[in-house]
C-alpha cells in the first residue's frame, strides 16, 4: 500500500450500503425465507459484508503504517476480534440455539490460521525465497500463550466434575474468563511495552514503513469505526441466512462455526499471504497467531458473559478427534517456529492438517 496512493472507493463504498442496508431493512420489517427474493436479498447481503469487512481491513491496515509494528499488526487482530463477536454473540443469542458455535468457531479459527493461513504463507514464501526469517522469541511467546488458552477453553471442559458434559459451570466460566483476559493483557503488554523487539523483524528486501498524511490517518479512523458498525449491525441478518441455509443443505453443526471463521479470516489472510509474498513473513505470523490469540483472549470472555447474562448454555469442550486435531496442531507448531527459518515442506505439512480439518467437519 502506497503512502500516497489514493484510497480505494470500495472503502467507504460498502461501509456506507451496509449502514444503508441496515436501516431499509429495519425501516420495511423485512424477514428472510428462502425464496428468489430471499436468495437475492442473501447473494446482496454477503457481498456487502465481505466488502465492508474488506474495507474494514483496508483502514486497520492503513492505522498500521501510521502506529508502526506491533501495534499495527494489534489493530489488525483487534478490529477483526471485533468482528468475531458480534458475530457470534449474535448467532448464539439468536431465535435458533446454537450453545457449541463459539468453540467452533474459535477451533475453526485457529485451525484456519495455525494450519491453513500459516501453512500457505510459509509455503508460498518458500517457493519464492527458499527460506525466511522471523523472530524467534516472538514466536515463541505466541506460542506459550495460545497453547495455554486453547487448553484451557477447548479441552478442559471435558475433563471438569463440578458440570457433566462438555461445560464450565458458572463459577469456573467466570474463573476462565477472568485468567484468559489477564493472561492475553499480560501478553499485549509483553507484545506493545516490555518486549516489542520480539515480534519486529528486519526485512531481507530493506523495506520501510510509509509514512501517511495526518487526513488520511484521520479518515481511516473515522472509516474504519463505521465499518465495524456496520458489521455488528449486519451481523443479525447474516446469521439469519446461515440458519437457513445450513438447514436446508443438512450442513453438519461445525459447518455455521467454519463459515463465520471463514467470512472474518478472509480479509487478513488476504494480508498476511501478501506480506509472505513480500519477504515478510514476522508481519504475517504476527497477523496469524496474534488472530488466534486475540479470538480466545476476548472471543470466549465475551461469549460467557453475554451467555451468563441472558441464562444461555454455553459449550467448549472439543470432542475427541478435535482434541487430536488441536495437540497435533501444537506439535506442529512447535517444531515450526523453533528454529527461526521455516521452509516449503513445513507449510505443506501444515496445509495438509487443515485439509484433514476441513474433510472432517464434513465427514466426521
Amino acid at each position: 500500500m502506497s503512502a500516497h496512493s489514493p484510497m480505494p472507493r470500495s472503502a467507504w463504498i460498502f461501509p456506507a450500503l451496509a449502514v444503508l442496508m441496515f436501516a431499509a431493512v429495519s425501516a420495511t420489517g423485512y424477514v428472510f425465507t428462502l425464496t428468489f427474493g430471499g436468495l437475492v436479498f442473501a447473494l446482496v447481503l454477503l457481498v456487502i459484508l465481505f466488502g465492508t469487512v474488506f474495507a474494514a481491513v483496508h483502514h486497520a491496515e492503513v492505522i498500521a503504517e501510521r502506529v508502526g509494528e506491533p501495534y499495527g499488526t494489534l489493530v489488525l487482530t483487534l478490529s477483526v476480534t471485533i468482528i468475531e463477536v458480534a458475530l457470534i454473540t449474535t448467532i448464539m443469542l439468536g431465535d435458533k440455539p446454537a450453545p457449541a458455535l463459539a468453540r467452533d468457531t474459535v477451533f475453526a479459527v485457529v485451525m484456519i490460521v495455525c494450519n491453513g493461513l500459516v501453512g500457505l504463507c510459509i509455503f508460498i514464501g518458500g517457493l519464492r525465497y527458499r527460506e525466511q526469517g522471523f523472530q524467534l522469541s516472538g514466536a515463541n511467546v505466541y506460542l506459550s500463550v495460545l497453547f495455554a488458552l486453547a487448553t484451557i477453553t477447548l479441552i478442559m471442559p471435558n475433563y471438569t466434575t463440578t458440570t457433566p458434559g462438555p461445560v464450565y459451570s458458572a463459577v469456573q466460566l467466570g474463573f476462565v474468563d477472568v485468567v484468559t483476559l489477564a493472561l492475553y493483557g499480560v501478553f499485549l503488554y509483553t507484545q506493545t511495552v516490555l518486549h516489542k523487539d520480539y515480534f519486529i523483524h528486519e526485512r531481507a528486501d530493506g523495506g520501510s514503513e510509509a509514512h501517511l498524511s495526518a487526513r488520511t490517518f484521520v479518515l481511516s479512523v473515522v472509516l474504519l469505526l463505521i465499518a465495524l458498525l456496520a458489521v455488528v449491525l449486519l451481523s443479525k441478518k447474516f446469521s439469519l441466512v446461515v440458519d437457513a441455509v445450513a438447514a436446508r443443505i443438512g450442513a453438519p453443526p461445525a459447518f455455521a462455526g467454519l463459515l463465520v471463521a471463514l467470512l472474518i479470516l478472509l480479509p487478513e489472510g488476504v494480508a498476511a499471504v501478501s506480506a509472505a509474498r513480500k519477504n515478510d513473513l514476522q508481519k504475517s505470523i504476527n497477523l496469524a497467531l496474534g488472530s488466534s490469540l486475540a479470538t480466545i483472549g476476548l472471543t470466549i470472555p465475551a461469549v460467557g458473559v453475554a451467555t451468563y447474562a441472558l441464562d444461555k448454555e454455553l459449550t467448549l469442550g472439543l470432542s475427541g478427534q478435535g482434541s487430536v486435531l488441536l495437540l497435533l496442531t501444537f506439535f506442529l507448531s512447535m517444531l515450526t517456529f523453533g528454529t527461526g527459518r521455516t521452509n516449503v515442506l513445513f507449510g505443506l505439512v501444515h496445509m495438509v492438517v487443515f485439509a484433514v480439518y476441513v474433510f472432517m467437519v464434513f465427514v466426521p
